[in-house]
């Protein structure tokens, strides 16, 4: 299997312990020549502002341009077109840094991009694009004549960005309405539970027992809340995961088929050509021919 490189956040990087910086595009190119996939374990914003090209996250892959926002979240796989894309600033950050300021730990979790599901691009009009890289170049500035009494500047100027992003993701990609707060719970943690459980456990029954809610409210709860039921939920996630190992290690058919927890490789590839129209082998053969 492939070694994917991890990057931690430089803490120390101003002396005092700051838990949030700007880095440019240009800069961090050099630390992906041997490797260009890798993890962060700090959420990361990045603002394209020169050059077109891919930036894929987990299994998928957006085409991205200048004005054009990308998310991603701790442990996700990470991977751009660094000869294409030429520039632009990474707004990165630790949960923690938040959680010192907000009351609410789901805070992150709650934004629109954050969710499941979610894309992780976003394009801005040019008004929208114009106040997020002049609050990013204010935190730049903050972050250089930085003092520890500072903090508060930049979390304030931080929650300004998060907040301003989420509004304009909710024009273009606004999610459906959902139930209040019983729901949104049931939601959560149904969505905890796959991330953890999912290669053990695929049945729907299996989640609603966990939380204590008949299989049929458990599906008409996610499907309020994503526009899908609670099966399909599952199989999409399952089939995110395959993606993964097929991109991104050089597991046989199956092994991977048996890392996702699949009797066999014969249900794996039924599975997945019913998912995405094609075997693994077939989509793996893709992706190495779009990115050689």
């Amino acid at each position: 299997m492939k070694s994917i490189p991890q990057y931690a956040f430089y803490k120390t990087k101003y002396g005092d312990e700051l838990l949030i910086d700007v880095v440019n595009l240009k800069a961090v190119k050099k630390y992906l020549t041997e490797n260009p996939v890798h993890t962060l374990i700090y959420y990361d914003i990045t603002l394209i502002s020169e050059g077109s090209g891919f930036f894929r996250i987990d299994e998928r892959e957006y085409t991205v341009k200048p004005g054009d926002v990308v998310f991603s979240q701790p442990g996700q796989i990470r991977m751009w077109d660094k000869d294409n894309i030429t520039d632009g600033d990474a707004l990165i950050f630790e949960e923690e840094f938040l959680l010192t300021f907000f009351n609410d730990p789901d805070f992150l979790r709650h934004l629109s991009y954050f969710r499941p599901e979610s894309s992780s691009r976003l394009r801005l009009d040019d008004e929208t694009y114009a106040r997020i890289s002049g609050l990013i170049k204010n935190i730049k500035t903050e972050i250089d004549t930085y003092r520890v009494k500072d903090k508060h500047i930049l979390r304030a100027l931080l929650y300004e960005t998060l907040m301003l992003l989420d509004r304009a993701y909710l024009k273009v990609d606004k999610p459906a309405e959902e139930n209040p707060k019983i729901t949104n719970r049931y939601i959560e943690k149904f969505a905890n539970l796959v991330n953890a459980d999912i290669k053990q456990h695929r049945d729907v029954r299996y989640y609603a027992d966990k939380l204590c809610i008949t299989p049929n409210h458990l599906n008409e709860s996610v499907k309020k809340a994503t526009g899908i039921n609670a099966k399909q939920y599952i199989g999409n996630k399952i089939t995110r995961e395959a993606k993964k190992l097929l991109i991104y290690t050089d597991l046989s058919i199956s092994e991977a088929a048996s890392d996702l927890g699949f009797d066999d490789a014969a249900y794996f590839i039924r599975f997945f050509r019913k998912q995405t129209g094609y075997t693994p082998s077939e989509y793996r053969k893709i992706i190495k021919q779009k990115n050689p």
